[in-house]
């Protein structure tokens, strides 16, 4: 999640000021199916669509209005769960809050850098504090149009313009391709059969930047990149799986003091894999190089039998944009995977719970006309423990026993 945690947090004591949308970490939302939660989206937003596949039961529901974003999704149709956070109190406010929206959904399209030299998120000359930090409306309150639609796969596109602190300006031109897929997708791309007993639902997002003005995208002016960022409901018995390269110096290219260390009762590395508490109650971020993070980071909720992957591409020597609120050394060796758990401020309000696990593409120089194109697939997974068991065992060689043992180990 970069930095957007900590203005995150922050926004929450805006909410709480001007909309009434934190909540107390005591008093969650109670839990809904994917019926209620796309009953509530209709009821307050007007371009909600539920994509569908005719041989099985899982559904995805996308809006325009918040920037052809995945709100949630489920393997067991309306009645089934919902694995996207929403935003209830800020959605159904239907007022825009201040600095960000952060209205939830399990896949929302961002771009990079947030700060930095070639920032997004603020004005040039500016300082980088939380009074100057903006998400830009095109990826913040901008509606995108649908430029096509079947049953399980949506398009939609938004042109624009954004000046980054060094006050370079892009003209570009957004395209995001929504896919449900089957079962037989789910296989194929895993490279695995599922096992018995296992439920699925997956989508791909297929994202494009395109340079649509009459200049070159040069390093030296900033560069873009793609960023997809997904809210999830936690639980006591949640844990994020991160994969890794190992290594002898794996260690220095992962990042886990953004917010102060992260204790070890809430972290721990295993071999090529980080375990990282996400019960919605401690804030802490990790955040993986590219020379070391692997596709594959998703979670595992013992308390509900499912389980999340997310497969998307890493450049080992590609540009990642930095966006740390600071003039930068190394404005090109940014993260290419975090993973966030929500948390309470010290006054007991907080945007969640929820936690999260993003990925970023590499930042490239376009010339006019041309493209960056990224991709993610995200999976989830429900079945009994022995199900389960096998396909973490699949994905990851990781026994369940690890991970409630972490869990439990306080």
């Amino acid at each position: 999640m970069k930095s957007f945690l900590l203005y995150s947090c922050l926004a929450a004591g805006l909410f709480a000021c001007n909309n009434g949308h934190t909540t107390k970490e005591s008093s969650p939302m109670k839990p809904v199916n994917f019926g209620e939660d796309v009953a509530f989206l209709q009821q307050h937003l007007k371009n909600v669509v539920v994509l569908k596949n005719n041989d099985d039961s899982s559904r995805l529901v996308v809006t325009g209005d918040y920037q052809a974003r995945v709100m949630t999704s489920t393997t067991g149709g309306d009645k089934g769960k919902s694995f996207g956070w929403i935003n209830y109190p800020l959605v159904s406010s239907q007022k825009y809050a201040p600095h960000i929206n952060a209205f939830g959904g399990e896949e929302r399209f961002w771009l990079g850098p947030e700060g930095g030299q070639y920032a997004l998120f603020f004005p040039a000359g500016k300082t980088f504090d939380f009074a100057n930090w903006q998400t830009p409306g095109l990826i913040d309150t901008a509606h995108y149009a649908v430029t096509a639609q079947s049953d399980n796969t949506i398009t939609y596109e938004q042109t624009g313009a954004l000046q980054n602190y060094n006050g370079s300006t892009f003209q570009l031109q957004i395209s995001r391709t929504i896919r449900l897929l089957n079962n037989g997708n789910i296989s194929t791309r895993l490279g695995i059969a599922l096992p018995a007993g296992i439920s699925a639902v997956a989508y791909e997002t297929d994202n494009t930047v395109t340079n649509k003005g009459d200049s070159a995208w040069q390093e030296q002016n900033g560069l873009l990149s793609i960023w997809l960022l997904g809210m999830f409901k936690p639980s006591d018995q949640t844990a994020i799986v991160a994969p890794f390269q190992p290594g002898p110096d794996a260690r220095q290219h992962i990042t886990d003091d953004y917010f102060g260390k992260i204790p070890p009762q809430n972290l721990q590395v295993k071999d090529s894999l980080l375990l990282f508490r996400a019960d919605g109650k401690s804030r802490g971020k990790l955040g993986l190089s590219p020379l070391v993070a692997r596709k594959g980071a998703g979670s595992i909720d013992l308390e509900n039998n499912t389980l999340t992957v997310l497969l998307y591409e890493v450049v080992p020597t590609g540009r990642y944009v930095n966006s740390k609120w600071e003039i930068q050394k190394e404005p090109f060796k940014g993260d290419a995977v975090n993973c966030y758990n929500d948390g309470p401020l010290a006054d007991g309000t907080q945007m969640g719970p929820f936690y999260e696990v993003e990925s970023s593409s590499d930042a490239r120089p376009l010339k006019p006309g041309e493209s960056l194109q990224y991709r993610q697939v995200t999976m989830h997974f429900e079945g009994d423990r022995k199900a389960l068991a096998t396909l973490a065992m699949q994905l990851w060689q990781l026994p369940l026993e690890d991970v409630q043992h972490f869990l439990t180990n306080k």
